[in-house]
């Protein structure tokens, strides 16, 4: 399983949202995730690593690191941003699929400037998947799969939400049981109606009495990461034992991606400290899983 289990930067607390802490630098936290037996990273924020596809290959290659695809926020629903929903697609699959990345895992935001979340008409979800076809084809041409990402603040956040693109659409999906329990899914209640529609894991805990204030609008995404909604694996509200035992034996066989979302507010962690020492927590919980034993 070690081969299939990756992490992205925002574990390290690396986020291009001012305010949301240190970032710390590329060569520390690839060379971390090197160190701990990982496999391989997902991009991480716009402009954190390089921007040229062959330095961004060479930088994975460095430590030892496969580049797997990346998060990319797109506006599906609307017909006036087509054109550049297109052009966006194009520029981050150009340059992921490059590095030897497979995985798009598309965000659909109400606008670019990821303004509050809008309740999408029936005929804004058809316009959705029509847009969502569009992109796979788009990906695609580039060798790479879609995983749409239900996720905070974006147009896929409610189990309504999640069922109803379910219904419209037979895009992938990318499996974040962390942002699918806030919004109302249960986790486990997905594989079981969707199993065959998952290209993609993201491994996250939740403690919900810290996420409620986020998914009711009192507070930013952000400030619940800072107070630490995200939590390492096995210490929140998220049944991830079952659930990755569940999928294992339903037979997924891509990637798990550790990401919990942390901030890092109180100065830069000496080496061998900080967010290294979580990513390590959630590790050791996984080795007590049994689908993760050979950890």
């Amino acid at each position: 399983m070690i081969d299939r289990l990756a992490g992205a930067p925002i574990s390290w607390g690396v986020c291009e949202v001012p305010g949301w802490g240190i970032e710390l630098p590329p060569s520390r936290v690839l060379a971390e995730m090197q160190q701990i037996g990982l496999a391989a990273t997902e991009l991480g924020s716009d402009g954190y690593l390089p921007t040229d596809p062959a330095e961004l290959k060479d930088l994975c290659a460095q430590f030892g690191l496969q580049m797997i695809g990346g998060f990319v926020p797109l506006v599906v629903h609307r017909a006036d941003q087509v054109d550049a929903t297109h052009e966006a697609a194009h520029r981050a699959a150009s340059l992921m699929s490059a590095a030897g990345a497979s995985v798009f895992v598309t965000s659909a935001v109400t606008d670019w400037n990821w303004g509050p979340r809008s309740e999408l008409t029936t005929d804004d979800w058809q316009f959705a998947a029509k847009t969502l076809a569009q992109l796979d084809d788009v990906v695609g041409g580039y060798g790479m799969t879609q995983a749409i990402h239900p996720h905070l603040r974006t147009v896929v956040e409610t189990r309504a939400d999640i069922e109803a693109l379910l219904d419209v659409s037979d895009v992938g999906w990318t499996f974040d049981m962390g942002h699918m329990q806030i919004g109302g899914m249960d986790p486990m209640e997905f594989i079981d109606v969707a199993f065959d529609r998952i290209r993609h894991v993201h491994l996250k805990d939740v403690v919900m009495d810290l996420a409620q204030p986020v998914f009711a609008g009192e507070q930013s995404i952000m400030e619940g990461v800072q107070a630490g909604m995200f939590c390492n694996l096995g210490r929140g509200d998220v049944p991830i034992g079952d659930i990755v035992t569940t999928l294992e034996n339903r037979g997924y066989d891509q990637w798990y991606v550790l990401e919990q979302d942390a901030a890092i507010t109180a100065g830069e962690p000496a080496v061998g400290d900080g967010p290294l020492l979580d990513v390590l927590a959630s590790i050791e919980y996984l080795k007590g899983v049994g689908a993760f034993a050979s950890i």
